[in-house]
C-alpha cells in the first residue's frame, strides 16, 4: 500500500540545475533521483545595439551559457540578475552583477529600478516569463524523448520537483493516468496551477528559488522518514 509520506523525489529540470537540485537534497538527507525532462540550446540571434540599454536582466544562467559571441556586445552593461545562481554565472563570465534578485522577475525589476536601471534588454529562453521590456531569445529548452512508462514508474511515490510551467506541464501529461500516486513540489503558483489537479500532494515553493523548493521537498520527504510504519 501507497506510504501516507513520500520517501523520495524526481527532478526533472534540465542539466546542469539538475545536479545542483540533487546535490541539496542529497545534503539534506533526502534520496532523489534525476531525470532530465528538456535540455537547453543555444540559437541564432542578432544582438541589437548596447546603446539602446543601461542593463541586462538575466532570468536564467542558460541565457549566459547559451548567448555565444553576442554576450560581448553587452559586456559593459550592469546585469539584473534573477537569483544567486544566475548572479554567480554572470559574474564567472566577466559581467558586472548590480542587482541579485530573491522573489522573481517583479522584485528584481522593483530593485532595479531603485538602483536607476530601468532600461534593461531581457536575454531569455524562448518560453520566458514576460518582463515587459525588450527581449531578445538566445536559447531554447529541447524537449528529451521520454519512455512514458518507465517515467511513470519513477515517479511513482515520489516528490516530483517542478521548476517551471513547461515541466508541469509535461509531467501531468506523462502522468494523466497516475497522478495519485506521486506528489508535486512547485517553483511558484503558476507552475503548481500549470500541472493541473488530481496529485496525492501539490505543494509550491515559499519564494521562487531552488534552494526553497528543495526544501519544501525536503519537509515532504522528512515527514516520510519520522513516519516509521505507518502506512494507509
Amino acid at each position: 500500500m501507497r506510504p501516507h509520506v513520500w520517501p523520495g523525489a524526481l527532478v526533472v529540470r534540465p542539466a546542469p540545475g539538475d545536479a545542483r537540485s540533487l546535490a541539496r537534497l542529497h545534503a539534506g538527507g533526502g534520496d532523489a533521483i534525476g531525470w532530465p525532462l528538456f535540455a537547453a540550446t543555444g540559437v541564432a540571434w542578432t544582438p541589437p545595439a548596447a546603446a539602446g540599454f543601461d542593463s541586462l536582466l538575466l532570468t536564467s544562467a542558460n541565457a549566459i551559457r547559451h548567448a555565444g559571441d553576442g554576450l560581448a556586445v553587452f559586456a559593459a552593461l550592469p546585469v539584473i540578475a534573477v537569483g544567486s545562481q544566475t548572479a554567480r554565472v554572470a559574474a564567472a563570465a566577466g559581467l558586472d552583477v548590480a542587482v541579485t534578485g530573491a522573489g522573481g522577475v517583479a522584485a528584481a525589476l522593483a530593485a532595479a529600478d531603485a538602483a536607476g536601471l530601468r532600461r534593461p534588454l531581457h536575454l531569455a529562453g524562448r518560453d520566458h516569463v514576460a518582463s515587459g521590456h525588450p527581449t531578445a531569445i538566445v536559447y531554447a529548452s529541447v524537449a528529451l524523448p521520454v519512455d512514458a512508462a518507465a517515467f511513470a514508474a519513477a515517479a511513482t511515490d515520489r516528490v516530483v520537483l517542478l521548476h517551471s510551467v513547461r515541466a508541469a506541464r509535461r509531467v501531468a501529461d506523462l502522468l494523466a493516468d497516475r497522478r495519485a500516486r506521486s506528489a508535486i513540489a512547485a517553483l511558484s503558483p503558476a507552475v503548481c496551477a500549470a500541472a493541473g489537479t488530481g496529485w496525492a500532494t501539490a505543494a509550491t515553493a515559499a519564494s521562487p528559488d531552488d534552494t526553497s523548493l528543495c526544501t519544501l521537498a525536503l519537509s515532504m520527504i522528512d515527514r516520510a522518514a519520522g513516519g516509521g510504519d505507518k502506512r494507509s
